[in-house]
């Protein structure tokens, strides 16, 4: 059953979105206050009730901004990602370059208004093991799974497919410590053919997301990062919205020391009808001059929390940032 629902199609996703930014909108590349930017996510999930067969999703980007003029500049990177779920071995590699243009809409350097849009295409496998499903025919009549019983057959058990995504984001400077921002991907454009061999054609879901967030300093040393990420792909829809709790650590701001905890909350639709809050998500961050490390941890909430104890996915996340000489143009929001 979960290899049916799988091949629906429906998209990877990080609890830690805010640290996979490649992998959230193309119009992202490039959006830092460094020259280079090197991502790493790794996420494990229901590995309480699946053991061996948990879901599995790891990825790795990187990216770089390149001036243009004074002000503008272009951002280039690439992505690579795989995940692997259920017993089926149902697999899905990604390889994807992506790039980005940013305009200075407004402002100076300290405060400043810029409008980025991106795109991205990637070259996608997907993969499934036939021979570890289970099938009606091979019931041996008396309720049980008999493997010695012939099962059906998958035409072909690997496929390759393009894809494509654009994007757009605007993000608000008011000063070296607070900013704003919000934007949108529409992914999948080209609707690839996801089935495996089959006669009939099993188009990919397009993807629709809308982003914001932002940095806003409350006292000397504490801020908030409040953020949301909102997920419409065919019949499904999903919303993570939180707070992250910022603490400045060291005796400057310019040494980027700083540690942060956050609360996070997991909505998405049921099958037939209605919503539900699937899970509560607990989050840390360190940032350590040209380092940042995350982890997080879901808390199942939804009925499938019986069988799980609470237990749902863990994650971390690496981010390593080469700033070189060259600070020029705006402060970024800090994915």
């Amino acid at each position: 059953m979960l290899s049916a629902v799988t091949l629906q199609a429906q998209d990877i996703h990080f609890s830690q979105f805010y640290m996979s930014p490649l992998n959230l909108n193309p119009a992202l590349t490039g959006v830092m206050n460094c020259n280079q930017r090197f991502v790493a996510n790794y996420r494990n999930q229901w590995a309480s009730i699946l053991k061996q067969n948990a879901y599995n999703t790891y990825s790795a980007s990187y990216d770089q901004k390149v001036p243009v003029g004074r002000y503008d500049y272009f951002g280039v990177g690439g992505t690579f990602w795989g995940d692997k779920a259920g017993a089926s071995e149902f697999g899905t590699l990604q390889t994807r370059l992506s790039g980005s243009y940013a305009k200075k809409m407004g402002g100076y350097r300290r405060k400043a208004h810029y409008l980025s849009v991106g795109a991205d295409a990637g070259v996608s496998w997907r993969s499934i093991n036939s021979a570890a499903l289970q099938w009606p025919s091979q019931n041996n009549g008396g309720g049980q799974f008999d493997p010695n019983l012939p099962g059906e057959v998958i035409p072909d058990e690997k496929f390759t497919f393009l894809d494509l995504s654009v994007g757009a984001l605007w993000f608000s400077v008011l000063d070296e410590d607070n900013n704003f921002y919000f934007g949108g991907a529409f992914s999948h454009l080209n609707r690839a053919d996801q089935s495996f061999g089959g006669e009939d054609p099993i188009p990919l879901y397009s993807k629709f997301t809308f982003h914001a967030g932002g940095e806003f300093m409350v006292a000397t040393r504490m801020g908030l990062i409040p953020g949301v990420v909102t997920f419409f792909q065919g019949p499904s829809f999903q919303v993570n919205a939180g707070n992250s709790f910022k603490f400045l650590l060291g005796n400057s701001r310019r040494y980027n020391q700083a540690f942060q905890l956050g609360v996070w909350a997991r909505v998405s639709n049921q099958l037939d009808d209605g919503k539900l809050m699937d899970a509560l998500i607990l989050s840390t961050r360190f940032d350590y001059e040209a380092f940042t490390i995350g982890f997080s941890y879901d808390i199942n909430t939804s009925s499938l929390s019986t069988a799980t104890n609470g237990n749902g996915a863990f994650e971390f996340s690496l981010v390593y940032k080469i700033c070189g000489p060259e600070r020029r143009g705006v402060y970024c929001p800090n994915f």
